[in-house]
């Protein structure tokens, strides 16, 4: 425990992760029907629901009955997914390294298909410092759903008062703050640094 703080929780997509649909899906239509699939379709929501739990061939169907049009650039992101992966969030990777040198508690809460996910978790090997992750596909639950969070709190045995919550996302992060949890808004890896270091955790100082 130091100053507070008895664990620290992680966001995946551009935390640790970065993350772009354009090229898996480009990877299969071209660039301009993927730079127009993800500008007039509401990918965000559509994949929003196979994070909370819907398969991809429910996803694929449904796309077809609502934008048929956007069947293949939406089956294109699905069949070249490891391309929308782009290496790790420069930075992040080794404050995580950092804690888990220190033995510091660490999970994961990412909302992330239950189908896709095996793509990160083979991928970054960082990804096993972390004692648990919360995979939202797997658990059928979704950030910002208040019930996710006090899920990732149980897996890790710490109150969630005393979990530092970082995420990319401003609403996920509201909604992480709004149950105690102590949340950080991730800009940069340089910044987060500071963060830690003023909560006390055991990360080396700029």
């Amino acid at each position: 425990m130091m100053g507070g703080v008895s664990g620290v929780v992680w966001d995946f997509g551009n935390v640790l992760i970065k993350w772009d649909p354009l090229p898996a899906i480009a990877a299969g239509v071209g660039d301009a029907d993927a730079r127009a699939f993800l500008s007039s379709y509401d990918f965000g929501s559509w994949n929003h629901l196979q994070d909370a739990g819907r398969t991809w061939a429910q996803a694929l169907t449904a796309l077809e009955g609502d934008a048929p049009q956007w069947l293949s650039a939406g089956a294109a992101y699905v069949d070249n997914f490891p391309l929308s992966m782009l290496g790790p969030v420069p930075g992040t990777h080794e404050l995580v390294r950092e804690l888990a040198a220190a033995g510091f508690p660490q999970v994961g809460l990412t909302n992330w298909s239950a189908e896709l996910y095996p793509h990160a978790s083979s991928t970054y090997d960082v990804i096993g410092l972390l004692r648990d992750v919360v995979v939202s596909g797997e658990v059928r639950l979704a950030k910002p759903d208040p019930a996710i969070y006090q899920l990732v709190g149980e897996r890790a045995g710490i109150p969630l008062e005393r979990l530092v919550f970082i995420d990319d996302s401003p609403v996920n992060v509201d909604a992480a703050a709004g149950l105690g949890m102590q949340a950080i808004q991730f800009t940069g890896a340089e910044q987060l640094r500071s963060d830690l270091v003023a909560l006390g955790l055991p990360v080396a100082a700029l």
